[in-house]
């Protein structure tokens, strides 16, 4: 079995001390220049990068400016880096065979740079969570709810998983799916929708409205009504649409229905029997 031997060279307290004190000022240094150099590349690459790309780069940056600051700390202080990188090369084999999950991460994480299929800043959805990107790392993207809670998600389940972008295009339809009584006029419903989608300042005229008459339901005539607005007024048209749809339809004597069961006992034409129990009393038909 060959044992890998750091060696050091040895030498002299004062010389050592010496070593020592110019080690210390190396990494003082060599922090400072680190941290501006990361973010004098995110101010070149600005314009030609996404955020994300902006936040991968700055780190990769920082970082692999950080092995190399370690290794010239080790050199100054006399460590003999031969038997250290063939060490580490064995390292890096067992370390690979053990981090399978983390390796799947990083390359979904270059995909998901390069496909870029959200930004950060933009509101996603990936399986159950919905909220802002925080970020997009090599491991995982970080999004914020709109509870304010913090999510890591990594990247290789959203490689395999659906993604929903909401915000990616300027414009979106919001989807109402209405039921009103089968006694009412289909046709006056579909006007008074019209008309509520015409005045509402946050519902676009182009694209028009889409507003139809969808199918008899079990309890109900159902009416799709899909309004288009600009993404940031989401949750004001949401807001003033239902309200406007409940009051004019309160105001019209319009009736959204519930759901309504009909029980058939056998015969047309018999009474249906109900029994009435009173506490301990029973017995009494109608």
């Amino acid at each position: 079995m060959t044992t890998l031997i750091l060696s050091v060279i040895p030498q002299s307290g004062p010389v050592w001390f010496g070593q020592l004190l110019r080690a210390a000022v190396l990494l003082a240094v060599g922090y400072v220049v680190l941290v501006a150099t990361s973010h004098l590349a995110r101010r070149l690459l600005t314009k030609h990068l996404t955020p994300q790309g902006l936040m991968i780069t700055q780190k990769i940056v920082f970082y692999g400016g950080i092995i190399l600051l370690l290794i010239m700390i080790l050199q100054q202080l006399g460590f003999q880096l031969t038997a250290l990188l063939g060490a580490a090369g064995i390292l890096g084999v067992a370390i690979g065979f053990a981090s399978q999950t983390s390796l799947s991460n990083i390359i979904s994480g270059i995909f998901l740079v390069s496909e870029k299929p959200m930004a950060v800043g933009e509101v996603v959805s990936v399986g159950n969570t919905t909220g802002i990107v925080l970020s997009i790392d090599l491991l995982s993207v970080k999004l914020r709810t709109f509870d304010n809670c913090f999510v890591r998600i990594p990247n290789e389940s959203i490689i395999k998983g659906e993604l929903k972008n909401f915000t990616r295009f300027p414009i979106r339809r919001f989807d109402l799916n209405l039921g009103v009584a089968y006694k009412e006029d289909i046709g006056r419903v579909l006007r008074i929708l019209k008309e509520i989608a015409t005045r509402n300042p946050y519902v676009l005229d182009e694209p028009e409205p889409m507003i139809l008459f969808t199918k008899f339901g079990d309890s109900s005539l159902d009416i799709f009504f899909g309004s288009w607005f600009h993404v940031p007024d989401f949750l004001n048209l949401r807001k003033t649409l239902l309200q406007e749809i409940k009051e004019r339809f309160d105001a019209e004597n319009i009736e959204i229905p519930f759901p309504h069961t009909t029980l058939y006992t056998g015969s047309v034409s018999d009474p249906f029997p109900i029994r009435l129990v009173d506490g301990e009393k029973s017995g009494s038909t109608r």
